[in-house]
């Protein structure tokens, strides 16, 4: 989005307040507004107090630069009021605009791939044959160290498990391995709690 604020309203002064007073209390108001109504009869003072600002608008640009002048950094109910030209604030183009079309086809998944798209090759896995081969070496209960350790490393060692067979599991039915049989929990007795 284009921003732009270097635009000066000429005609709209915006006052800096440090008295709260202006915004709560219409006799101060009277008097405030009584300072800028003597440029221009037809003033017209939109107070915001969350801001702790005074837009007062203008229908002359000179009577705004006059009071600008005369009464910037001035002293009112015992406060310094500042006074500074309003600015207006553009931001991009009045309507909505449509996307560049050049990367168009990343919204939504394209019927076909972009013109020149070609798909990446598939990386070659990495084999490593002595890790393998010590590997396959091992037996169970053995170990393996991978890396010797250092004042500054530990070491890295494998330890293949063994192997516990059952004396159930060692029986084999036609060269497989006998399923192992489910034991069913015993229903505990029935014994009523309230006697009827």
């Amino acid at each position: 989005m284009h921003l732009n604020t270097a635009k000066c309203n000429a005609v709209c002064l915006v006052a800096t307040l440090v008295d709260h007073d202006v915004y709560s209390r219409p006799e101060i108001q009277e008097q405030f507004e009584a300072l800028f109504r003597q440029f221009d009869p037809s003033t017209s003072f939109q107070f915001f107090k969350s801001f702790r600002r005074v837009r007062i608008n203008f229908t002359d640009v000179l009577a705004a630069a006059e009071a600008r002048v005369k009464l910037h950094k001035s002293d009112f109910n015992g406060k310094e009021m500042r006074l500074y030209f309003a600015q207006s604030v553009h931001i991009g183009s009045p309507r909505l605009e449509p996307p560049k079309p050049d990367k168009q086809f990343l919204i939504s998944p394209p019927s076909s791939p972009p013109v020149g798209w070609e798909p990446s090759p598939d990386a070659k896995p990495v084999i490593n044959y002595d890790l393998l081969r010590a590997v396959s070496k091992l037996g169970p209960g053995e170990q393996y160290e991978l890396h010797t350790g250092t004042t500054n490393t530990p070491s890295v060692i494998v330890h293949v498990c063994e192997d516990e067979v059952s004396d159930d599991e060692e029986e084999m039915e036609g060269g497989r391995r006998a399923r192992p049989k489910i034991i069913q929990t015993r229903r505990p007795d029935f014994v009523p709690s309230v006697k009827q």
